[in-house]
């Protein structure tokens, strides 16, 4: 699972997801893209088995590019437990996703292959995505 090795603050405030993304999103390393289409905090589970199905569409063939890491630390409090006493131990791990910011790009495969690994994916996660492709003609 992906979560950060060590952080400068244990616990974060939740914060809000009001705009669009304004980095990360173009199509940088790959030729096609997955572009959220709504604001959400996607987990370090829900990235795993979207690269997880992604690789297994590819069959050891094409590269995968995953541009989101789940850096932010998401707490819970024990059920049946009274209000108040602090701020709960963390969860989990969750990466926070505005609209326009690509989440996985892959190349080195034809178009159909990617079209079908980038639609499975957009089924493990929690929100509408469109795929898209690069704009220029393949140079960086």
């Amino acid at each position: 699972m992906l979560m950060p090795k060590r952080t400068k603050h244990k616990k974060m405030f939740r914060g809000r997801m009001k705009g669009t993304a304004q980095r990360g999103n173009t199509v940088a390393f790959g030729d096609y893209g997955l572009q959220a289409l709504e604001p959400a905090w996607i987990t370090n589970r829900q990235i795993e088995s979207c690269r997880v199905g992604i690789n297994r569409t590819f069959k050891r063939e094409g590269k995968t590019f995953i541009r989101i890491f789940p850096d932010k630390p998401v707490t819970a409090r024990p059920a049946g437990v009274r209000m108040g006493k602090g701020k709960g131990n963390v969860e989990g791990w969750v990466a926070v996703v505005k609209p326009g910011r690509i989440m996985f790009e892959v190349s080195g495969v034809t178009e159909e292959l990617a079209l079908a690994a980038l639609r499975k994916a957009t089924m493990k996660l929690p929100i509408k995505c469109k795929v898209v492709k690069r704009e220029n003609g393949g140079e960086n």
